[in-house]
Order: structure tokens, then C-alpha cells, then sequence
């Protein structure tokens, strides 16, 4: 099921996103890692776990944690046949670090939702009128919170996702600046302390609420 905006039909982003507010972003995972990783942020109250796909891999990552009690959908998705492939997998959602017409088209027709990188006010339009599910602002670092609310005076409706040196010490401005969600990869899921990433996950988890 879509919403209409500006005459396209907007596929909507899964349920739990609105409410948890928190993705988490993984790379270089594979299905052994992706499943303790999943389970890890569980146990801190995240249940969205974006794995990325870049250089062809992260899709057995994908389909070892979808199903679950996790939320997954694919990161880094710069083609039509990653976007295929991740979807074949179980990802229930698609990001991309940039804009691609094809990757717009692609996903409405096979009603997924999409999350393109954009960082400036063209790159919005431009993606908004495309209809797609949100838009992730990267690398939010570089304009932070401040960025954010400036973009979000002329586009107040902009379901924006934050991504890029997101940590449990600005994920609050983000989030009340306007956000959706935020997008947190190095901080909470770069390392192997599998209680670190929980706890780390409980704090961003805490500040979402």
C-alpha cells in the first residue's frame, strides 16, 4: 500500500522504522556475523538493521536475518541487479547513497521501498517528485542537525533519514530537528564486542524513545 505525493504513488517504508526512529547500518557482513549482530541489537531494542551490498556481497548477510525479528533491508544498492537480488534475498527496503532514476523506477514497479542519498535541495526535489519512500541525507556530518532544519523550512513534509557520523551524541538534535529516523553504521556496528553494540544500541534505543 502507497500514499499519493505530487501525483505519484510513494511506497511506504516498513512500520517499525517510524517507530523505532534508529537504522542500524552494517557492512562487510556475512550470514554468521549478520545473525549475532541482529541478535546483539535486539537485545539493546533496535529491530532495523540495514546490511550493505556493495562489491556483491551482504545478500546471504540478508537472507540469514530476514524472517526474523529484525527489520532488513539492503544498503549501498547502486544498480538494478543488487536491487533484484536483495529483494530475492528478503530485504524489505533498498538504500542507495545517491539519487538513480532507474533505481526510482525499478523499485515502484516492484512496490519496495527506496531511500536515496541526497544533500541538496535539487537532489530533493528532484527525489521527492520521483515519489520515493524518504530520502537519506548523506554524509549528514557535513551541515548536522543545523543542515537538516534548514532543508526541512521549504520541504516540512521531507521524510529524512539522517546517515554518516550518527552517534548516541547528536542522534537527539537529528531526531528533533525533524527527522524520521536516523542512520547509525561505524559507531554501533563497527566493532566485534557484541555487548558493546547492545549497549550502544539501548542508548540510541532510549534517545529515540
Amino acid at each position: 500500500m502507497g500514499r499519493h505525493r505530487s501525483g505519484s504513488v510513494v511506497t511506504e517504508l516498513p512500520s517499525l522504522i517510524a517507530e523505532q526512529r534508529v537504522i542500524a547500518v552494517a557492512r562487510g557482513q556475512d550470514a554468521s556475523t549478520a545473525l549475532e549482530l541482529a541478535e546483539a541489537l535486539h537485545a539493546g531494542g533496535l529491530a532495523v538493521l540495514e546490511i550493505t551490498v556493495e562489491a556483491g556481497a551482504g545478500f546471504d548477510a540478508i537472507a540469514a536475518v530476514a524472517g526474523g525479528g529484525t527489520v532488513v533491508g539492503a544498503g549501498t544498492v547502486t544498480t538494478v541487479d543488487q536491487a533484484a537480488s536483495a529483494v530475492e534475498a528478503g530485504a524489505t527496503f533498498l538504500v542507495s547513497p545517491h539519487l538513480d532514476q532507474e533505481l526510482v523506477v525499478w523499485s515502484s514497479s516492484h512496490d519496495v521501498p527506496f531511500i536515496p542519498g541526497v544533500l541538496t535541495p535539487t537532489e530533493i526535489h528532484t527525489a521527492l517528485s520521483a515519489g520515493v519512500s524518504a530520502v537519506k541525507l548523506f554524509p549528514a556530518s557535513v551541515g548536522g542537525p543545523e543542515m537538516l532544519r534548514a532543508l526541512l523550512g521549504p520541504y516540512p513534509e521531507l521524510p529524512v533519514i539522517p546517515t554518516g557520523g550518527v552517534d548516541d551524541t547528536n542522534a537527539g538534535a537529528y531526531l528533533e530537528a525533524g527527522a524520521q529516523a536516523v542512520g547509525v553504521g561505524g559507531w554501533l556496528t563497527g566493532g566485534t564486542d557484541l555487548d558493546l553494540i547492545t549497549r550502544r544500541a539501548r542508548s540510541l534505543a532510549s534517545i529515540a524513545a
